[in-house]
């Protein structure tokens, strides 16, 4: 293919070598691309990884990744990101090089204590342990891909995410559901969110205390964590926990996100399938067909089906299903279902478990399961890109000085809202 001279001419800029993690975690982050010159088609295709299976997501992690981007004139141009784990290890010290070292080998090895302790790094403030917790986190990616690639490309682990009110029993069904998963030879890892106050910011982290037969279950690991302020039910750092919960070992992980309500429905964008716990006097279907969290759910499950429940949770099914039929359909392979258990007397928990495997081998069958994945990564980028753009904003020393005095006059009536966020925004851009 003959490149024209234009083409051939053209300089492109080759900007230094950057990691994913430099990139988020620097406080002088600077969002570049490499972009490379236009190779010839020899090169062009020598360069290129082997082909997946559909869907499968590209080797990035431990190998050189790059990606082909057709343009509108026709030509190839190479972006390339460097994700080597060499890159991620230069400039740590020997005591944090042996220290990430003895948590990722103990946690792939099943050590329930460090597993406890790398969920603890990835959920620290601190800017140096944060970067040890990336340092970590790529590793156990790198390590997770390998597996994956094993099984075909296909993920090795279900991850569910439960939600619902205040109330409709969540930790009583995981209680009970999570026994029958461990005798059935699972390993199950629960995140249990816990609100935290909005005037002491302390959280109770009482979940754990309704769980004790579970508790004690060695094929069991329970983690409550505090929202700390994260709004859609779930912690900031939930995604990284059930990364880190996969490498352990663990192949089902279970979400309970606080009591939410309509429009808080984070998890879904975290997990392979969410279900939505909702208990029999729960309102009339007219709740259920509001645009929000029932529309994102897989599964709705009618609690505490059991006793003089049992009419009313009869008849809340119904209801639903009638409203489901109005929504439209997220997936091609699977429509959502609403089904009446009772975590009291076990009835229904069975046909659940039955009900989830249908859902996770259609979905797996289909490929939307993988393609669902490779969007909450993408998610999981960005929703960091905002948080430490958002920190790094307020942390400038030439905006820092300058939020009180702009709160002042906003709360005065001097300027409003939106006036004094643009003057800051535009002091921060003009000393970029």
């Amino acid at each position: 293919m003959a490149i024209h001279k234009s083409h051939q001419a053209r300089k492109y800029p080759v900007t230094d070598k950057m990691t994913i993690s430099t990139l988020l975690l620097s406080p002088n982050w600077r969002l570049l691309t490499c972009l490379s010159r236009v190779p010839s088609p020899r090169l062009l295709h020598s360069s290129l990884p082997a082909p997946g299976p559909p869907g499968a997501l590209p080797n990035c992690f431990g190998h050189h990744c790059t990606k082909r981007v057709l343009l509108s004139d026709g030509f190839r141009r190479t972006l390339c990101v460097q994700a080597t784990l060499k890159d991620h290890t230069e400039g740590l010290s020997d005591k944090e090089q042996r220290f990430v070292d003895r948590l990722y080998t103990g946690l792939v090895q099943g050590q329930r204590a460090c597993l406890a302790e790398a969920i603890t790094l990835v959920e620290s403030t601190h800017t140096r342990k944060r970067e040890l917790a990336q340092v970590l986190l790529q590793r156990v990616l790198a390590h997770q891909r390998e597996q994956e690639l094993r099984n075909q490309g296909k993920p090795l682990t279900f991850r569910v995410g439960l939600s619902g009110p205040p109330g409709a029993g969540k930790s009583t069904f995981i209680e009970c559901f999570g026994k029958m998963l461990t005798e059935q030879g699972h390993r199950l890892s629960v995140l249990a969110v816990d609100p935290s106050s909005c005037t002491s910011g302390g959280s109770l982290l009482g979940d754990k205390t309704r769980m004790i037969e579970l508790s004690r279950d060695m094929n069991a690991y329970i983690r409550p964590s505090p929202t700390s302020g994260t709004l859609g039910g779930v912690t900031r750092t939930t995604n990284e926990a059930i990364v880190l919960c996969e490498g352990g070992g663990y192949d089902i992980i279970l979400i309970e996100t606080v009591g939410v309500g309509q429009s808080e429905f984070a998890v879904a964008d975290m997990v392979d399938m969410f279900v939505l716990l909702l208990p029999p006097a729960g309102g009339d279907e007219l709740q259920g067909i509001k645009r929000g969290i029932i529309e994102m759910a897989d599964l709705v499950v009618i609690t505490k089906s059991d006793g003089d429940l049992v009419v009313p949770a009869r008849r809340i099914q119904a209801e639903y299903v009638s409203a489901l039929k109005l929504l439209r359909r997220r997936s091609e392979v699977w429509r959502p279902k609403v089904i009446r258990i009772s975590a009291r007397s076990g009835e229904g928990i069975t046909e659940m478990w039955d009900t989830m495997r249908e859902f996770q081998h259609q979905m797996l069958a289909s490929g939307e399961l993988t393609a669902k994945r490779q969007t909450q990564h993408k998610v999981w980028m960005w929703n960091l890109i905002q948080e430490n753009v958002l920190e790094h904003f307020k942390t400038h020393p030439s905006i820092r000085e300058q939020i009180p005095l702009m709160e002042r006059e906003v709360l005065t009536g001097a300027l409003s809202p939106g006036r004094a966020a643009d003057l800051l925004l535009k002091a921060f851009k003009s000393r970029h």
